[in-house]
Parts: C-alpha cells; structure tokens; sequence
C-alpha cells in the first residue's frame, strides 16, 4: 500500500531527528534535511554520515526496520571537535561566519572573529574558506555519559543546532527580500528623475504654444465686416502666412521640404 504524503512527511521527520544537524555535506547532500529525504525515498543508503557515527547509523536501521551497514573502508570517523581560530592571525575577512550554518561565530568585517564553542557542531565549513589557515579543529573531551543519556544529550544539541540553522536560512532569505526591494526603490526613483524633467520639458512647451495662440488672437484684425473682396482676401493671405511661419517655429514639427 502506497503510502500517504504525511506519512512520508513524518518519516522525514523522524529520520531528519536522528541525524546530528552539522549540514557539513559529508554524506554527499546539502545538508541533512536533504540526506533525510533521500533516504526515506530509498535513494541513499544510512551508512553516509560519519558525524553521526556508527551509533547513528544503528538508530536509523532500527528506525526503518533494516540491517546495521557499517561505513565504507573510505570513510574516516574523527573524534567529535570544536573549530577554533587563532586570533592573532585573524584578518576578520568574514568568510567563515558566512560559511558557519548555524552562527557560531562572532566577529565583524576587519575585526577579530572568535567561536561560540557551545553552539560549534564542528562542521569544518569554516575551515577551507580562510585565506590565512588560522582555524583548527580541536577535539573535545569524552563524555562520561553514555546509553540514552548520552543519546538524550546529543538529540538536544541536534535539536539546537537545527533550528538555529532553520533561523539562519530565514535570516538570509529575508535580508535577500529586503535587498531586492532596496535596489527596486532606487531604480524607481532614478526613474522618476528622469522622466521628471521631460515632463517639466512638454509642460513648458505647451504653455509657450498656448500664449502663441493667444497672442496670434489677439494681433488678428478687428472690423474687418467694410473691407472689400480684394482686402480681406490680402489679409487672408497674410494670416495664412503667419500661420505658416508659425508652424514651422513649433519643436515638435518637421518644416516640409522645399
């Protein structure tokens, strides 16, 4: 029976709980929301995340009722670590706080950046991006705890990690918008500079053709009712003249050619 879109919503989900949340790509995905989804689809095998260790890989079997599958000979598996940088050599270019998926780094454009230990999944995404190989990762002490509380107290950090990831996400898309709609004013109001001024341009020059018109009323012939054929046909001919002369002064007419 074909399962529901919920259903396999919550498989996601259950299967996204499990994983450690460090989005560092080791599993071949963009972060582990996609590697979660690529195995609830039977698209990815559960031996792909060397973050989550062996021990995940267990939980992710007896989740899905399948067979433990260890890592490849391929993978290395590295003690749980924490990034940190050297400040004497920092240049405070930014490049790892941009790579950080969860914001655990705090600093400034030109001034000294520094971890937030307690909030490092030890991604190492912050490592290959600067310029000046100032940040190592350092291996953090054994835990004494293990079973479920030590499962508990990993589930937490992940669960952490996560939705601060999920905040930065938002954070990003949000400035993105708001970063459109700034260049989107800009471009309207250079806009409207430009088309400013022709507008002023046309007003002026429909206010000069209507004191033309005016004037032209005011210089036509008064009592011209006694004149005779002859002279009202010369003033005629005059007017027409004038007409004429006018026309061809107006900027938006093209004079004809002679």
């Amino acid at each position: 029976m074909k399962s529901s879109a919920a259903e396999d919503a919550l498989l996601v989900d259950r299967i996204d709980a499990i994983l450690p949340q460090t989005q560092c790509g080791k599993c071949g995905y963009s972060g582990c929301r996609p590697y979660a989804v690529a195995i609830a689809n039977k698209e990815a095998d559960i031996n792909k995340c060397p973050p989550g260790g062996e021990e995940g890989i267990r939980e992710l079997a007896n989740l899905l009722g399948i067979e433990f599958k260890p890592f490849g000979a391929d993978v290395v598996l590295k003690p749980p670590s924490v990034a940190f940088i050297d400040e004497n050599l920092c240049i405070g270019c930014t490049l790892c706080i941009q790579a950080c998926p969860v914001d655990a780094i705090s600093g400034a454009s030109k001034l000294m950046h520094t971890i937030i230990a307690s909030l490092c999944t030890g991604c190492e995404l912050c490592v290959a991006p600067c310029p000046v190989d100032c940040i190592s990762m350092l291996p953090l002490p054994q835990a004494a705890q293990s079973g479920q509380s030590a499962r508990d107290k990993k589930h937490a950090a992940a669960k952490t990690a996560r939705e601060r990831y999920q905040l930065r996400l938002e954070r990003i898309e949000r400035d993105k918008h708001e970063k459109a709609e700034r260049l989107a004013q800009k471009e309207r109001a250079a806009a409207k500079s430009v088309a400013a001024p022709e507008a002023d341009a046309q007003a002026l020059i429909q206010a000069a053709l209507e004191r033309a018109k005016a004037q032209a009323a005011a210089t036509k012939p008064q009592n011209t009712e006694q004149l005779t054929p002859a002279q009202q046909a010369q003033i005629a001919e005059i007017e027409a003249r004038r007409a004429k002369a006018h026309e061809r002064a107006r900027p938006d007419v093209t004079p004809p050619k002679e």
